[in-house]
């Protein structure tokens, strides 16, 4: 079992594969890595990420990162759970780039979404955290959920009528935070 990964780790990992890597790149955090970077929790399992341009070398250097720097890493983003939203990638926020990759957070209503039809109370939390920080407005995660809701029966795992239902009542809970 590796460590728990915190803010200075992710940041040494971002530092190496931006160094390691060749061309041009796209790296979208999720999950615990965007809550550490964002400052909501202190420690994460994994660093989650996902990319949209793949640079050359960069599963080699991830492969050699997990070693030295004692980490898990995990591919995985929204859109392995719940469909993609319309304009995820616009919505993803910018972090820094480190030579020619470029880190993001992965859109926060995708991430959200994903979150609330988990529905683990961690989760939720987070959920939370997003909104307090005005990550997310509570009152657009219906309309995203909409642009969405078509395409469910792609996800056979997902009971598209819970689903509705957990992001009503999570809302109805939220919206006057």
């Amino acid at each position: 079992m590796r460590e728990t990964t915190n803010a200075e780790k992710i940041q040494q990992f971002m530092l190496r594969l931006g160094r390691e890597t060749k061309g041009l790149g796209r790296v979208y955090f999720t999950g615990g890595t965007s809550a550490v970077l964002e400052g909501w929790r202190d420690m994460t399992l994994d660093i989650d990420l996902c990319f949209s341009t793949e640079p050359k070398g960069a599963f080699e250097a991830i492969a050699q990162l997990k070693q030295t720097l004692n980490i898990n890493i995990e591919l995985a983003s929204p859109s392995d759970f719940i469909p993609p939203l319309p304009g995820w990638e616009s919505r993803s926020h910018f972090i820094e780039q480190v030579g020619s990759l470029q880190f993001f957070h992965y859109d926060f209503y995708s991430q959200a979404l994903a979150k609330i039809e988990r529905g683990h109370q961690k989760d939720l939390l987070d959920v939370q955290e997003m909104h307090k920080k005005a990550l997310i407005d509570i009152k657009n995660l219906k309309h995203y959920f909409s642009q969405i809701e078509p395409q469910l029966l792609r996800y056979p795992a997902i009971d598209p009528n819970a689903f509705r239902e957990k992001v009503d009542e999570f809302v109805a809970k939220h919206e006057n935070l």
